[in-house]
């Protein structure tokens, strides 16, 4: 069954949709999100006085969901080396005890997800575009334990530029179908209903969407499945839909706008 996780910074999101949802499996936490946070927003701090601010954030967010996974950035622009990235990241895993730290996809960040897993550190390695780069955390980061390493398929920013991005989730959960197993497909970039509901029926391991998607996932009232004996006559079954009626009222009414009433007789210009 597909898990659900929440993408924000904000505990207080965090308190919304536990109410709303009843329960979550963990949250995503990134840079951006973070500078969201009402707390941290329009404001400017030293790098010391940014990671206390952030450390604390995601404290909160522990506490909130302690059984859960939540993800936390590694700050690391495309100067950054494996070594400063593996630094940073093994300080942030003592944060919480359910700490899962993200990294990119690119040189340095795979480099550091290599010696981390071997560490027993849980990762999440982020900015995920094509199918090698999938391919590649998981040569990678072989030799991690079941579910230590997630995979976050960005699904949205690939919409962006054209291209269906729920192809991705589809073909990396399709490529570690008959794996062993070590790495997850964390569908990301979710930005409306179809992409959450499409990453689960595609059958990613984990979703992870804004508070508003899931606001708007809770306004449809589900549709149960019932037992019905499919040998018998098919007169004895409920048949009726207030909008089975409604559409015969509708198709009939566009219909007929088209009829000419009979009797009627169109009128001829005079030559």
């Amino acid at each position: 069954m597909t898990k659900i996780f929440l993408d924000s910074g904000d505990p207080k999101e965090t308190k919304v949709a536990l109410k709303l949802l009843g329960t979550l499996d963990g949250q995503t936490t990134n840079p951006s999100l973070f500078a969201k946070n009402p707390a941290v927003a329009g404001k400017k701090f030293t790098q010391k006085e940014i990671y206390q601010e952030y450390k604390k954030i995601v404290i909160e967010i522990s506490q909130l969901i302690p059984q859960g996974s939540i993800s936390i950035e590694v700050y690391a622009d495309h100067k950054t080396e494996a070594q400063e990235i593996i630094t940073k990241a093994l300080e942030m895993n003592t944060w919480i005890p359910n700490a899962r730290i993200k990294l990119p996809i690119n040189q340095a960040g795979l480099k550091a997800a290599e010696f981390l897993v071997k560490q027993g550190v849980k990762i999440n390695m982020t900015l995920c575009f094509t199918q090698e780069q999938a391919a590649a955390v998981y040569l990678a980061t072989q030799g991690a334990k079941k579910g230590d390493v997630f995979l976050s398929p960005f699904i949205g920013r690939l919409d962006d530029i054209g291209i269906n991005g729920l192809d991705l989730i589809k073909n990396c959960v399709k490529m570690f179908k008959n794996s062993d197993g070590h790495v997850e497909v964390l569908a990301a970039s979710i930005r409306n209903l179809g992409h959450l509901l499409g990453s689960i029926y595609i059958g990613a391991d984990i979703v992870t969407a804004p508070l508003s998607v899931y606001q708007e996932w809770r306004k449809f009232k589900e549709i149960n499945y019932q037992e019905i004996n499919l040998n018998q006559p098919w007169e004895k079954i409920n048949i009726q839909h207030d909008l089975t009626k409604t559409g015969i009222d509708r198709f009939c009414a566009d219909w007929n706008n088209l009829v000419e009433p009979e009797g009627f007789e169109p009128s001829t210009s005079s030559m």
